[in-house]
């Protein structure tokens, strides 16, 4: 019985060949670790669905990123947790503001660390939405002078990039405005592009105690079922002026992740949020997975789908199991 000429196995028999054939090289070089940072000193609060993450003061984020530098990770996302909210998100724009303070004790702690600001409003908002609220609905236009206006501050505290996560039209637009008029056009935007409605974000709203007091936010992020509506936004933030993109989450949408890729020629990110975070995490815990394996799996499959850049919580433990 012949056999054909060609025989994959031959390129798996040992570690040497398959690491010599290997099509997706993952390193640490595009990973983006997120941090919590809260008011006061010395605090630092577990997150009871994301093990391994806190709520942390200022002056604990930057022993934390003194960490996350040597580790290799090249940078952070900042959200913030302010000491007060109000209707209009007001307390995010403020010089003093938690994320505007902890930037500023990055910088002087001479970290080389990339520090990306997640902009928006729903953890500064006493009703948890993204924007200013009007008859019982986010107000598009009137929201994005107030997130203009954070970014803003958050390069003047000496942010890298700032992120915008909202989901307002024509929120790129207004930023890229606001930035250069305050001479900062040097200030890339990551622009959070094809954000999905996805019941993977519950973690996250207790770590930034963001819950919507009312309704949801389907009326402003993308419907699940959608695929090329997510080619328009990338088109549309790209032609507003965003330097990057990011698909969200990432797991379950690979496909988008794939698509955006084939279709432009920007740096593409992904963020691996927090319930695949949390899934994983309590898998392991359970001892029905192999935590490492797994993790590495499945950051692998994001960058293989063609994310350049990933915002993972699993980044310093990946990190940490990548070292040689």
């Amino acid at each position: 019985m012949s056999f054909p000429k060609h025989r994959p196995r031959r390129l798996r028999r040992s570690e040497a060949l398959r690491n010599l054939v290997r099509e997706t090289r993952f390193t640490t070089a595009g990973l983006i670790y997120p941090l919590f940072v809260c008011p006061g000193t010395k605090v630092r609060t577990a997150v009871s669905s994301m093990p391994g993450v806190h709520q942390q003061s200022v002056d604990q984020i930057v022993e934390e990123c003194r960490e996350i530098e040597s580790l290799g990770i090249p940078g952070i996302i900042l959200f913030g947790l302010p000491e007060s909210k109000d209707a209009r998100g007001t307390s995010s724009t403020s010089a003093q503001g938690v994320v505007q303070r902890a930037i500023e004790a990055i910088r002087k702690a001479n970290l080389k660390l990339l520090v990306i600001t997640d902009v928006c409003l729903c953890e500064y908002t006493d009703h948890g939405h993204c924007g200013v609220i009007a008859n019982q609905e986010v107000d598009n236009d009137a929201t994005l002078p107030i997130l203009a206006a954070q970014a803003v501050s958050h390069a003047r505290a000496g942010a890298d990039i700032v992120a915008p996560s909202d989901m307002m039209d024509g929120r790129v637009a207004a930023i890229r405005a606001a930035l250069d008029e305050n001479k900062f056009a040097d200030i890339a935007i990551l622009s959070y592009a094809a954000k999905y409605s996805s019941g993977f974000y519950g973690p996250f709203r207790e770590a930034a105690q963001s819950t919507p007091q009312f309704g949801d936010r389907r009326s402003y992020q993308m419907d699940p079922a959608n695929a090329r509506e997510a080619l328009k936004e990338v088109a549309l933030d790209l032609e507003e002026g965003a330097d990057m993109v990011m698909v969200k989450p990432a797991l379950p949408y690979l496909d988008i992740i794939r698509r955006v890729r084939d279709s432009f020629d920007v740096p593409v990110g992904a963020y691996n949020v927090s319930g695949e975070y949390a899934m994983v995490k309590a898998a392991a815990q359970k001892g029905w997975l192999d935590e490492q394996r797994v993790v590495l799996e499945l950051l692998t499959s994001i960058q293989r789908a063609g994310a350049d850049i990933i915002l993972t919580y699993h980044a310093k433990d990946a990190a940490r199991w990548l070292k040689p």
